[in-house]
């Protein structure tokens, strides 16, 4: 169990750390922004008040603004993602991404037709990574979210402070597969860029969580990214850039369906040390058909409303779990 007494000022406020929530989000998804947020308020942020910053592409509507402001008692703020950021670059070979769209969507995948499911992996990294804080003057940690999410337990400490104390880079939730069809070159790019800039690997790496033969072939697992905590400074630090910027020059964002998760699932396990990855156990959500159910301890401690039988494969202890990044 995650367990942390709260730090406070003189005065009996908590003592923050520098963070924020962000949700990408459109205007016709109101009452799953106006859910998420609730629950996000009742079961941690009433205590502490960490700002929101709330991104689309388009300006959102007073409505909106004010039916979301009105649930938090936490600063928030509106932005809106310029179109160099959420459209792809007009280099990008249009008839080529047609067709790859075209045979994902033969293939069944979901969101395959959709090109701005496609370009919401671009805008997480190169517009929320790198300019949120424009907004808030907030440079340090971010809590990624969506609209339509569940979430189940009462979160007794603050685990931005836990990252920060800790020296944690990333904490995860929920760690699946991905579609082999949507990232069918992402590997050797990657592969490709290590080769390039052998130093970007470290030393401590976690690289058996996405490699199962010391990095010759990707194994798909992934950090599911509908919820993850990340520090800023290692997304826009120098190695992160570079490698994103490498990532993007070869076009799978665009010919393929390369994602925001397994992009940042590989930069964290090569790039970061591998005890700066934190798995929250005690933090219970569901997005889709998909959830994570604390059990024993940390589901009396969180009062938790989902069922513990009803979670995602089967329950490993956390220690267990982190087998697979520690090793």
């Amino acid at each position: 169990m995650t367990s942390r007494l709260m730090s406070t000022n003189p005065d009996g406020t908590p003592i923050l750390a520098n963070a924020t929530f962000v949700m990408l989000c459109r205007n016709s998804e109101l009452e799953g922004v106006i859910s998420s947020i609730r629950q996000i308020e009742d079961r941690f942020n009433k205590n502490y008040r960490y700002p929101w910053v709330l991104l689309n592409d388009e300006p959102f509507t007073q409505v909106f603004k004010e039916r979301a402001a009105v649930i938090t008692d936490a600063p928030i703020f509106f932005g809106q993602v310029p179109p160099e950021h959420w459209n792809q670059p007009e280099w990008i070979d249009e008839e080529k991404a047609t067709a790859g769209r075209t045979k994902m969507t033969a293939q069944g995948i979901i969101y395959a037709a959709f090109l701005i499911a496609i370009c919401v992996a671009l805008i997480q990294d190169s517009f929320i990574a790198m300019n949120y804080y424009n907004l808030t003057g907030i440079t340090g940690e971010l809590t990624m979210f969506r609209p339509n999410v569940g979430y189940f337990c009462d979160l007794n400490y603050d685990p931005f402070r836990f990252m920060q104390d800790n020296n944690k880079v990333y904490g995860f939730t929920i760690s699946l597969v991905e579609w082999p069809q949507t990232i069918p070159t992402l590997w050797e790019a990657v592969k490709e860029f290590l080769a390039e800039n052998p130093k970007a690997l470290h030393p401590r790496h976690a690289r058996s969580f996405v490699s199962d033969n010391s990095g010759r072939g990707y194994n798909l697992c992934h950090f599911w990214s509908n919820f993850e905590i990340a520090d800023m400074d290692f997304w826009r630090g120098e190695v992160y850039t570079k490698f994103f910027e490498f990532l993007e020059s070869k076009g799978g964002f665009y010919y393929e369906r390369w994602g925001d998760a397994p992009v940042h699932s590989i930069a964290v396990s090569l790039f970061a040390a591998r005890e700066q990855l934190h798995f929250f156990n005690d933090i219970g959500y569901r997005h889709e058909s998909f959830q994570h159910c604390p059990v024993g301890e940390d589901w009396y401690n969180g009062r938790c409303s989902c069922n513990p039988l009803e979670t995602f494969g089967e329950y490993t202890p956390p220690e267990n779990y982190m087998d697979r990044v520690q090793s």
